[in-house]
């Protein structure tokens, strides 16, 4: 069951206004994650805990001056190809929205799960993803 576009646009915006490219098939995916060099995705959500915190962080860690070389994004709830074949890139961790994967060279290298986001100030996904980007990014 897809939510309605006009609830999720402002949502889809927050990320792709601020360099996210939105994935929209299993195929896309697929293609920028067999690609050499850092990805950073988020999988998008509806939730509380995604515009509070996940959305934020993920924006707030890429104002810094390492940071991965691609800028991804999927919509749980909506593109379900997208978002399936993500999850099948960030096993053998469960499904989880939202959630943040860090990606090196098509290698899952650092993952933020829901009960890593919900709960958390947006400033401490932000440092948490930092502090992957100087590990796996620089």
């Amino acid at each position: 069951m897809n939510y309605p576009e006009f609830m999720v646009a402002p949502m889809r915006q927050e990320l792709t206004s601020n360099g996210f490219q939105e994935l929209k098939s299993a195929e896309e995916v697929k293609n920028a994650l067999n690609q050499k060099g850092t990805a950073l995705v988020v999988v998008n959500s509806v939730c509380g805990c995604a515009a509070r915190n996940a959305r934020p962080g993920a924006v707030a860690s890429i104002q810094n001056e390492v940071k991965p070389d691609q800028l991804l994004t999927v919509f749980a709830g909506m593109e379900v190809d997208a978002v399936n074949e993500a999850r099948q890139h960030m096993a053998p961790f469960p499904p989880s929205s939202p959630s943040i994967a860090l990606f090196k060279d098509g290698q899952l290298v650092h993952l933020l799960e829901r009960h890593h986001i919900e709960g958390r100030p947006a400033e401490m996904i932000a440092d948490n993803l930092k502090d992957a980007y100087q590990q796996h990014c620089a």
